[in-house]
C-alpha cells in the first residue's frame, strides 16, 4: 500500500510517502501566502492509495484532495516515536505554536499543552528578533551558541520584544549577550509547558526550531537530560500523518 502525509504549516509544508512502511518520496517548501498552490506543486507527479493532511491547513486539503486528516499532536506523537521507540516527551517548536506532548509505550497521546494565542517562543519569535538584530537565524544561534553571558529579556511578546532589543542595541549591549538571552526566554518558556505534561525520558525536540543547536544544548541543561532531534525535525509531522494511514 502506497500512503502519504502531508503536514501543512504556517512556515512549511512538509510531505512524506510510504510504501508498504518504507519512506520512498520526502519533500519540504515554504507555505507562502498560497497554501493550496503549494500542495498542489509538491504533490505534483505523487500517487498513492490514502493521502492524510495534518497542521494547520489540513481542513484546506480535506477540502480539496486529502482523504482524511488528523490534528499535528496525533501526527508528531505517532512520528516521533517510530523515529525514537522510546520517546515518552515531545516538544514541538513550529512556526506559529509550541507544543507540549506526553505519550505512552506505544506512541499514544496521554496529556498535551499547545501555546498557539501568540507568537512567543516559535519560529516566527525567532524570525523577527533576528530580523531586529540585522542577523539570519543560523547567525543568531551561532552568536547565542558561542556567548559568554546573557542579558535578561523581560517581554516574550514578538512587538515588545523586538522594541526591548532595539533599545539594548542601542546601548551598545554586545548581540551575543541579546541573542543568548533570547534563547534563554525561549527555553524557560518552553520547560513551563514540558512541566505541565511532565517530563519523562526520552523527550525528542522536533519541529523547524530543532533545527536551532543552542536552543537544543540549553534545554538539555535545564532538563538534565538528552535531548533527542530527528534527522529531519520538520518532516515529522508529515511522516506521523503518512504512518497513520496504515493504521487501518
Amino acid at each position: 500500500m502506497r500512503v502519504a502525509g502531508l503536514d501543512i504549516g504556517s512556515r512549511t509544508i512538509g510531505l512524506v510517502v510510504l510504501d508498504d512502511g518504507d519512506v520512498v518520496h520526502r519533500d519540504l517548501v515554504e507555505t507562502t501566502f498560497d497554501p493550496l498552490s503549494q500542495c498542489q506543486k509538491i504533490l505534483n507527479g505523487i500517487e498513492v492509495d490514502l493521502l492524510v493532511a495534518t497542521g494547520y491547513g489540513r481542513h484546506l486539503a480535506q477540502a480539496h484532495f486529502a482523504h482524511r486528516v488528523i490534528t499535528e499532536i496525533t501526527a508528531f506523537a505517532l512520528g516521533c516515536h517510530r523515529v525514537f521507540p522510546g520517546c515518552r516527551t515531545i516538544l514541538d517548536i513550529g512556526g506559529q505554536d509550541t507544543k507540549a506532548i506526553s505519550v505512552d509505550d506505544s506512541g499514544r497521546v496521554v496529556e498535551f499543552q499547545m501555546n498557539d494565542r501568540c507568537a512567543a517562543g516559535t519560529g516566527k519569535f525567532l524570525e523577527v528578533m533576528a530580523g531586529a538584530m540585522k542577523l539570519g537565524l543560523e547567525d543568531m544561534a551561532r552568536l547565542a551558541l558561542g556567548a559568554g553571558g546573557s542579558v535578561k529579556i523581560s517581554s516574550m511578546c514578538a512587538v515588545f520584544a523586538e522594541s526591548e532589543v532595539t533599545s539594548l542595541i542601542a546601548q551598545g549591549t554586545p548581540l551575543p549577550l541579546i541573542a543568548r538571552g533570547l534563547h534563554e526566554a525561549i527555553c524557560d518558556r518552553c520547560l513551563s509547558l514540558l512541566r505541565r505534561v511532565g517530563v519523562r525520558e526520552e523527550v525528542v525536540f522536533a519541529g523547524g526550531v530543532a533545527l536551532n543547536p543552542c536552543l537544543r544544548e540549553l534545554l538539555e541543561e535545564r532538563l538534565g537530560l538528552p535531548v533527542l532531534v530527528p534527522p529531519e525535525p520538520q518532516l515529522v509531522g508529515a511522516y506521523g500523518a503518512a504512518l497513520s494511514a496504515l493504521r487501518d
